[in-house]
């Protein structure tokens, strides 16, 4: 009795049905979580070369950050003479600025990556650069992060407004006034409403966060102060901003309104607010949902000049005093800060987009 070969077509099904285990195999029945490890090796390569890059970009400007030190030093009377060689190879220790500059660079990513360690501050000596930038995060947050939040909202609404009733007499006057408006830098604008506001009329403060005469706490008082010490820089971010957004808004809705989808939502009866909110804006808010994202990320720069005219301790007031001092770790502080916030907003965007909008999808 022989034995006889099974067919070729059950030799493939039983292939086929047997268990396949391994990670790419994994990968390959998930499509969507192999995308989303690709992006985040990616999104590590990224941060990688940024931080270096930075890295090395600032210890190439010229300067002695040490000397600067000890005159500021000397100038307090600390020292009453000239600092001897231990000093000065203590300091440059202590700054990570001893070595050769890739002995700094490795020295510098061991102790921003293995301990959240940026050294000492040269502005607020001996204090960790990182905690002068905690205490300076909050203002830039508060007023630039609240700023950008309203401008966006405001400007996604008026936008879709103005483009749903383009032609009428409204569309047409806010359009041709965010066209002029839009690219105005904000300090301007805040030049402006300080000499209204401040000095003409003499409503609200024009310089610092709150009133020194207040007690920083959670206290209503201060909460208060807040609020209408950063009611004219942060009305100068909104306005601006706000024009940007509107005129962005318009331009991707225009287009959309002549699709089928619209004509036959109106066909169905449906009411004019419903077809808007429901059907025109919704697939016209994912790229304004991802540049929003992006400029969620530059909020940790600060807007330097509008802080530096109104006195205002954020991010930015903090990194202009760095770079008179020559502080470096105070600078690649904030330039880190700036850097790891727009890649991973970036990255989240990246990530969330596919499940926002089915149509998206970035793998095969």
């Amino acid at each position: 009795m022989t034995a006889t070969a099974p067919p070729a077509e059950a030799v493939e099904a039983s292939a086929e049905s047997a268990p396949r285990s391994g990670l790419r195999p994994w990968l390959s029945r998930h499509p969507l979580a192999a995308y989303a490890l690709r992006r985040f090796g990616l999104y590590l390569i990224e941060l990688w070369g940024a931080l270096t890059v930075a890295f090395f970009f600032f210890r190439m400007i010229p300067g002695d950050p040490i000397q600067t030190l000890i005159q500021t030093l000397q100038q307090n009377y600390v020292y009453n003479q000239q600092a001897s060689a231990e000093v000065i190879a203590r300091y440059q220790h202590e700054f990570g600025l001893d070595g050769n500059i890739f002995t700094q660079y490795l020295k510098y990513m061991n102790n921003l990556i293995l301990h959240g360690d940026l050294g000492p501050s040269l502005i607020n000596y001996p204090t960790p650069a990182q905690n002068v930038i905690l205490h300076s995060l909050p203002w830039t947050i508060g007023l630039l992060g609240i700023s950008a939040v309203l401008a966006w909202v405001l400007g996604i609404i008026v936008g879709a407004v103005a483009g749903w009733r383009r032609g009428k007499a409204g569309s047409a006057i806010i359009t041709n006034l965010s066209i002029a408006l839009s690219h105005v830098p904000f300090f301007f604008v805040a030049l402006i409403l300080v000499y209204v506001f401040a000095y003409s009329l003499g409503m609200l403060p024009a310089r610092s966060a709150y009133d020194s005469n207040i007690s920083p706490g959670l206290s209503p008082a201060f909460i208060g102060s807040v609020l209408k010490y950063g009611l004219l820089p942060g009305l100068s971010i909104v306005v601006i901003g706000a024009f940007g957004w509107i005129l962005s808004t318009r331009m991707l809705m225009v287009p959309v309104l002549g699709e089928d989808y619209l004509t036959y939502a109106e066909a169905k009866g449906l009411k004019p607010w419903r077809i808007l909110t429901r059907y025109a804006l919704r697939n016209c808010y994912l790229p304004q949902v991802t540049a929003f994202g992006i400029s969620l990320g530059f909020i940790f720069n600060g807007n330097v000049l509008v802080e530096q005219l109104f006195n205002y301790p954020g991010l930015g007031t903090t990194l202009v005093t760095a770079i008179q001092q020559l502080d470096f770790n105070t600078i690649l502080g904030v330039t880190d800060m700036a850097i790891f916030s727009v890649l991973t907003a970036v990255l989240l965007l990246d990530l969330l987009l596919p499940l926002l909008d089915p149509r998206v999808k970035y793998w095969k």
